[in-house]
């Protein structure tokens, strides 16, 4: 087993993360800094071709540099996992022009792209309807008036956004994915929710009554065989969250004391292998295209690495001690980077597709298997 290459960080970013990951969870005081940091360290362009303006590389390295950004700050790393998965639909579309339009200034970060295709990955897999309708406004299909509500989406930078979500045609064509701007008439941004952590991320819930849109706005006119095609690099990419929170949480227990590491060292060690493992299987399924035909293969993985992540965590709560338990502590002043990772943990289960929705695929799949 060849364990993935991590991804290194710019030190001037890494210790930006550092300094203000706690306040990343707490608080939206630096929310707004998060895209144009990124952009600026050049994490938007791994994994793009270097035609599209990228870095080059794989999905693989886009994995490693979400993983890079969770071991620091989740709240950062789900940021940078919704911009980035909105850059793999511009990627997927066959809209060049959409593609030319809006990939510059993403891949920069001067602009933030979000992605509203969990509704729509659920839908893909038969857990909830379509909550998004377009309604063509023309005969020839040119112009369409959207409604509907999506009630939790990540990167809604008031600063500006464009986000992608999935609508049912009310002309009796399939359900179409459209890339949405933050100025389109119709269009309203709640308040960022009131979330128990990672209120850095500029996450809140959208409104669309009757915003109109032309064709030019379409990522994919057939949503089932583009969201197939798409999510692998979806969940791959937000594997890299669960990849960098745990390996970092692993990393606290391996600094903590002789005595410490000694009686949980066995414990960590399996968790290590075990983790290693996943991040291999995670990369080779999304590099061979195995997870098209097989989207229950991922499925799994993702259900194991968040099983990881709770386990190793509460090994870094272990390693702590009481000292875990105190906001600040003596020998590290300031914000308690154990508790923080505990709560970001809490979040990996429910982030769409949350694990009872996997879980119940699974459970459905293998029924419709042994009937």
């Amino acid at each position: 087993m060849t364990r993935p290459a991590e991804h290194a960080l710019p030190a001037d970013l890494a210790g930006w993360l550092d300094a203000h990951a706690e306040s990343l969870d707490t608080d939206a005081t630096h929310a707004a800094d998060v895209v144009p940091r990124l952009g600026r360290s050049g994490l938007f362009r791994v994994g793009v071709p270097e035609a599209h303006g990228g870095a080059g590389g794989t999905t693989g390295d886009a994995i490693e540099a979400i993983a890079a950004v969770a071991r620091r700050s989740l709240a950062s790393a789900f940021v940078f996992w919704g911009q980035r998965t909105f850059i793999e639909y511009l990627l997927q579309s066959s809209n060049a022009d959409l593609r030319a339009r809006w990939l510059p200034a993403l891949l920069a970060g001067d602009h933030a792209g979000a992605t509203g295709l969990s509704n729509a990955m659920k839908y893909l897999s038969a857990i909830e309807p379509l909550q998004m309708h377009a309604r063509p406004l023309d005969t020839a299909g040119t112009r369409f008036a959207l409604d509907g509500a999506l009630p939790w989406i990540t990167n809604l930078r008031r600063e500006g956004f464009v986000v992608a979500a999935a609508f049912d045609r009310h002309d009796g064509a399939p359900p179409a994915i459209f890339a949405v701007p933050h100025d389109a008439p119709g269009m309203t941004r709640s308040d960022d929710l009131d979330l128990i952590a990672l209120r850095g991320s500029n996450t809140a819930a959208l409104t669309l009554e009757g915003a109109e849109l032309d064709a030019g706005w379409l990522i994919d006119a057939d949503a089932r065989a583009f969201l197939g095609r798409a999510r692998p690099a979806f969940l791959g990419l937000q594997c890299g969250m669960s990849i960098g929170l745990a390996r970092r949480a692993l990393d606290a227990v391996d600094a903590s004391s002789p005595a410490v590491r000694a009686a949980l060292i066995d414990d960590a060690h399996a968790l290590r292998h075990e983790l290693d493992t996943l991040a291999v299987r995670l990369h080779e399924g999304v590099a061979s295209g195995a997870f098209v035909a097989a989207p229950a293969a991922q499925f799994e993985l993702r259900i194991a690495l968040a099983a990881v992540v709770d386990a190793a965590t509460r090994l870094d709560v272990q390693a702590a001690g009481g000292r875990g338990y105190l906001r600040a502590h003596a020998s590290h002043p300031g914000p308690n980077d154990t508790a923080r990772r505990s709560r970001e943990a809490a979040f990996v289960p429910i982030v769409t597709p949350s694990l009872v929705q996997l879980k119940s695929q699974l459970a459905q799949q293998r029924r419709s298997e042994a009937a």
